[in-house]
């Protein structure tokens, strides 16, 4: 595990401790703490020694704030690459999610085209059987007409054939 992101070289030489950065929401796990403090770069490492040198007061504080610069800069843009990460992951789940819920969105418009198609033919097989049924009634009616006079007529065929050509109709 690399510490170098905790660690800072103070104003006196000393190094400090930062505290861990954690998300809201991000699971907290124990860091255990170093037994030694990470080695510097080669060019830190060059630039302190060029300090002890100099034996200048002015010209070391400026390089160490050079240095503290330098790491600053280093965590910063350390930073910036793990929430660039974690924003290219984010996106890449929302690009998933949005397939997905466009393939489930198509579905349902073809399950909706089925049933507004059944849909269509039941209403079209209501009417036929609507009509049907208008016109059983109406050939039931004249049904009773027609024997309504059958039996007033009592011998007469005449009236027979035109009820009976009046009911044919009224099926057809």
């Amino acid at each position: 595990m690399d510490f170098s992101d905790y660690y800072s070289i103070d104003m006196h030489g000393f190094s400090e401790m930062a505290p861990p950065q954690f998300e809201f929401g991000s699971e907290l796990t124990a860091i255990p703490f170093p037994t030694e403090i990470p080695a510097s770069s080669p060019e830190v490492e060059a630039s302190a020694a060029d300090a002890a040198a100099a034996g200048c007061g002015a010209d070391e504080r400026r390089l160490r704030r050079r240095i503290s610069n330098r790491e600053s800069a280093r965590r910063s843009r350390a930073r910036k690459q793990r929430r660039l990460g974690e924003l290219r992951a984010s996106a890449a789940d929302l690009e998933r999610r949005r397939r997905e819920l466009a393939a489930r969105a198509q579905a349902a418009r073809g399950c909706l085209a089925l049933v507004r198609l059944a849909n269509a033919g039941l209403r079209a097989e209501a009417a036929a059987l609507s009509r049907r049924l208008a016109a059983a009634s109406r050939a039931l009616a004249l049904g009773r007409l027609y024997q309504y006079h059958a039996a007033a007529a009592a011998g007469c065929s005449h009236g027979f054939v035109d009820i009976e050509q009046t009911i044919a109709s009224l099926m057809a």
